[in-house]
């Protein structure tokens, strides 16, 4: 019984591994699709974190390579990504009685333009944008990097769900 079970696994792994058209990631890619190039994304936002721009970009291409078999090309790639950072902020929230904010929110705002060579249907020009808060107690700048953190990886999922997850 314990071998019928692992032969059949096997052969449903097989199967879909060499369709190419589904991954365990969730991505349901064109079989033409063989590269993609992820272009660096300026931080233009009114506040500059010098960090976020390297962060971002470096992060949606390490997704796509990690998470699907597309090639990560310099220039030309089936699937292009493009764009710029547009907002990153900060603001009081949950204000108490005594006018005091109980909680910040840290905000970063993407805007993407994706672009598919082989699926012209799938293509956007869309803004993206999370947030995670913290404690109004704690400094901006000891939490920065972790929230920083949090928020590109939502950031990328959205993104990557958008253009190759296709539900």
């Amino acid at each position: 019984m314990i071998k019928k079970n692992i032969l059949i696994l096997a052969i449903i792994s097989v199967l879909f591994s060499q369709c190419g058209i589904y991954s365990f990631s969730g991505a349901s890619l064109d079989p033409k699709d063989k590269t993609v190039n992820v272009k660096f994304f300026q931080n233009r936002a009114a506040i500059i974190n010098p960090n976020l721009s390297q962060l971002f970009t470096e992060q949606l291409k390490d997704r796509f390579v990690s998470q699907t078999k597309l090639e990560l090309v310099d220039f030309n790639g089936d699937l292009t990504f493009e764009g710029e950072i547009t907002g990153y902020n900060t603001k009081p929230i949950a204000i108490t009685q005594n006018e005091q904010a109980e909680s910040n929110r840290l905000t970063i705002t993407v805007h993407v333009k994706f672009t598919s060579i082989n699926n012209p249907k799938f293509n956007f020009d869309s803004s993206f944008s999370r947030y995670a808060d913290y404690e109004s107690s704690k400094l901006l700048t000891d939490v920065e990097d972790d929230l920083t953190a949090q928020i590109v990886n939502e950031l990328i999922d959205d993104i990557f769900n958008k253009s190759v997850v296709n539900w």
